[in-house]
């Protein structure tokens, strides 16, 4: 729990000094945020505004995590060190972030509000999904754990949905795509949610402090631990140092948030969304928590479904449309709502979700003690 508190506090002091810092060196470089000119005419007044503020985010965790392990060892010389499932995280973070950022660089230096055409980014997220998925089904600890597996879970391992039926290779092979398709519903998911001031962060935040809750208590419960009561418990490899990290993570996105809230005065960009989105997939996969993802990020489905159903009713119709601009919280926009009600109350609605998704966590294990 020490730990905990010191990634945290160290993630926020690096967010919030990092943050207006970082907005300088871009108003410098006169690094500014074009503008879709078929999006919310209300956004016009936003161009020119700071982005790539992912960027300040992946340091200042990088920089917590490393940080808080130098002094836990300080500390205590025997203590673990970084483990192989938050590195593994952090690889899939960054390794996303740098696809956001080329994006976001194109965008700028180009002078146009599109970036990497859609077939390139595709391929380098792949690249990226796919060398961490690799890596995730290896690096077994003393128990023979690694920080992922073939089976398909919900709350843990669904012991009967198991990808490797048909043997290690084919289950390896559909175990990729599998973890691709997560990262790419995830990445695409926060994508399209950070269209507001303020509302994938804040958002991303509720996410992520569930998965420190969640990353505790699996520690707590572990399979073989002291402290475990009944038959339900966790084989998740790590669980202690990936609660660490979502912890980093919140509190980075706390101290962003400071400057991101409305008007912001810097955007994440996709240097912060894929960066995040790729985290959140990370978290799903190494905590044996899949399917729950669909609940805790309900707000990122359902504003992913949005888009989905605009485009196919658009298409099917020819030309009419469900909502009146898709991603949702556009529609609501236009309805006349301000932007800053637009982000609160998705922000409930965000952490509905993720209240909902900790209780079915929660009663999960109560039944099966």
């Amino acid at each position: 729990m020490i730990a905990l508190l010191i990634g945290a506090g160290l993630a926020l002091l690096f967010a919030l000094v990092g943050t207006p810092l970082f907005i300088r060196l871009l108003v410098r470089k006169s690094y500014g945020q074009f503008i879709r000119d078929d999006g919310p005419t209300s956004h016009h007044t936003k161009r020119g505004t700071p982005t790539m503020g992912g960027t300040v985010v992946v340091g200042a965790v990088l920089l917590s995590y490393g940080l808080t392990h130098l002094i836990m060892w300080m500390m205590n010389p025997a203590s673990a060190g970084p483990s192989a499932s938050a590195l593994i995280l952090l690889f899939l973070m960054v390794g996303m972030g740098l696809v956001g950022f080329l994006d976001d660089f194109i965008k700028i230096s180009r002078q146009r509000s599109l970036g990497l055409d859609a077939k390139a980014k595709l391929i380098l997220q792949a690249a990226v999904g796919i060398a961490f998925a690799v890596l995730a089904l290896n690096f077994p600890d003393s128990d023979g754990l690694t920080p992922a597996s073939t089976k398909i879970s919900l709350v843990r391992d669904i012991p009967w949905l198991d990808l490797a039926f048909a043997g290690t290779v084919v289950g390896a092979i559909l175990f990729v795509l599998w973890s691709n398709l997560i990262v790419t519903a995830a990445t695409n998911g926060v994508n399209l949610t950070d269209g507001l001031d303020g509302l994938a962060a804040g958002a991303s935040v509720m996410v992520f402090g569930a998965y420190t809750l969640m990353g505790i208590w699996q520690n707590n419960q572990a399979c073989g631990s002291p402290r475990q009561a009944g038959s339900g418990c966790y084989s998740v490899r790590d669980p202690l140092d990936l609660a660490l990290l979502a912890a980093i993570l919140s509190a980075a996105l706390v101290g962003f948030l400071w400057w991101n809230t409305s008007p912001a005065k810097i955007f994440m960009g996709d240097t912060g969304s894929l960066a995040i989105g790729g985290a959140i997939a990370g978290f799903a996969i190494l905590s044996r928590t899949e399917l729950l993802l669909g609940i805790v990020g309900g707000l990122f489905v359902l504003i992913t479904l949005s888009v989905i159903i605009q485009v196919g009713y658009f298409k099917i119709t020819g030309g009419k449309r469900v909502f009146k601009m898709a991603p949702l919280q556009h529609h609501f926009e236009l309805k006349g709502w301000a932007e800053v009600t637009v982000v609160v109350r998705f922000w409930i609605l965000g952490g509905l979700f993720v209240a909902v998704g900790l209780g079915v966590f929660y009663a999960e294990w109560v039944v099966l003690l």
